[in-house]
């Protein structure tokens, strides 16, 4: 028979969840109603959604872990389910916007409701599997404060008074180090989690593969090297792009990163307009527009496993959500790899699939990332918008290839 061990959780670490949980209230600090109200598009979600659904999270996986608990509100099972078909049906996507119902003050008591529920639960003591749930939970929360912030973004752009979410400190303008390429490592390497504290199942399992002779810059692409490249046309060359690709610049009109201004001078930040700095990474573009860049210049982008192996061997500091800019600093001078963590996520090479011998997480929590290994790429790092403690070498994220409103930028690569 087997019997259920149990972690006692010590007040700091109940701290810690309520630190976590009360950051995504803090990131909504000066917001309206109205702007948490607003859906932009369907790929974002409003404010509101998202301070319901982590709290969801928490009540569907935690505290419903136990058969005898009753929700005060199980008719919001259904509204802020995300995509757990295995737990129940759930509200359309693109139709979030329109919950106007329940009212904001009900998500903060909901909120406040659950946060004391979890909170009692853990200092009396939960099983190994609760404790590795309440974890998923928080590395959930994280992710959607980052999402909180990229889906306010979008939405404050598409207003044409284009107001700022906070005023910020102004850009640090610096030289810039010369875009140099640093050999990596060859041959066979180990990649993925290597089973020390959290990680998402993606990441999973550690397995062993080959690394061909290449190499990766030093740096992010600038802004002003990406202009370079709008300017010469990179828009309208049908041959830099994939085919996909091409059909979507034409389809959209594209013609510059997404929040870069007509006078190409100046971009919308979450501080409002402000001129673009020439020496801060590229951001906000898709894969496509990376991967034309890339071909542009020359060169390729990394695959996740040459960025894994490079990133592994140094330590995580960087441009982070702590940093309250929420946008990305100017790359810095220096020697060796730099800003491979925070600034900007960087999209690289490799479709998002499964490892050798993957398996995902048993029963609903296996939704979670397995099941979007379709049509969709990796990108690596976090970025402006990651908390410091979210992120770490083998981390996987990732996005469809036409996703734009992201912290999305480039490192490139080449074949040695």
């Amino acid at each position: 028979m087997n019997v259920p061990t149990f972690t006692v959780y010590t007040e700091d670490a109940v701290a810690r969840f309520m630190r976590i949980r009360r950051q995504t209230l803090a990131l909504c600090t000066g917001l309206s109603g109205e702007d948490l109200q607003v859906q932009s598009m369907p790929d974002a979600s409003p404010g509101k959604w998202h301070l319901a659904h982590t709290t969801w999270f928490f009540e569907q996986f935690v505290l419903g872990h136990d058969l005898a608990y009753r929700s005060l509100n199980p008719e919001w099972y259904y509204l802020f389910n995300s995509y757990y078909e295995s737990v129940g049906p759930m509200h359309a996507r693109p139709q979030r916007g329109l919950l106007s119902r329940p009212t904001l003050d009900e998500i903060f008591d909901y909120r406040a409701n659950i946060d004391e529920a979890v909170g009692e639960l853990l200092l009396r003591g939960v099983t190994t599997e609760l404790a590795a749930r309440i974890e998923l939970g928080l590395h959930h929360e994280q992710q959607h404060q980052e999402l909180l912030l990229t889906d306010i973004k979008h939405m404050l752009s598409c207003n044409p008074l284009l107001p700022a979410y906070r005023n910020m400190s102004a850009p640090n303008q610096s030289k810039t180090s010369p875009l140099r390429f640093l050999p990596g490592r060859e041959g066979p390497v180990d990649m993925g989690h290597e089973g020390h504290g959290f990680a998402y199942d993606n990441e999973t399992p550690r397995h062993t593969t080959w690394l061909s002779s290449h190499a990766l810059a030093n740096r992010l692409v600038t802004n002003a090297e990406y202009l370079a490249f709008v300017r010469d046309g990179g828009y309208q060359e049908a041959g830099l792009w994939l085919s996909d690709g091409w059909a979507q610049v034409q389809r959209e009109g594209w013609q510059r990163p997404l929040y870069w201004q007509e006078d190409l001078a100046s971009e919308f930040t979450l501080a409002g307009v402000h001129p673009l700095d020439p020496h801060a990474p590229v951001c906000h573009i898709s894969y496509f527009e990376a991967d034309a860049f890339a071909r542009w210049a020359g060169a390729r982008l990394p695959t996740e496993a040459e960025w894994e192996d490079a990133a592994a061997q140094l330590p995580i500091h960087g441009n982070f959500q702590e940093s309250l800019r929420f946008q990305p600093n100017a790359v810095p001078l220096g020697e060796g790899l730099l800003q491979m963590y925070g600034d900007v996520w960087e999209w690289t090479a490799s479709p998002y699939v499964s490892y050798p011998g993957f398996k995902p997480l048993p029963g609903a929590l296996g939704e979670y990332n397995g099941k979007f290994m379709n049509g969709q790429w990796v990108l690596r790092g976090g970025s402006c918008a990651t908390p410091r403690d979210h992120i770490r070498a083998s981390y996987r994220n990732f996005f469809p290839p036409h996703a734009r409103w992201q912290f999305a930028g480039i490192r490139l690569g080449q074949d040695r």
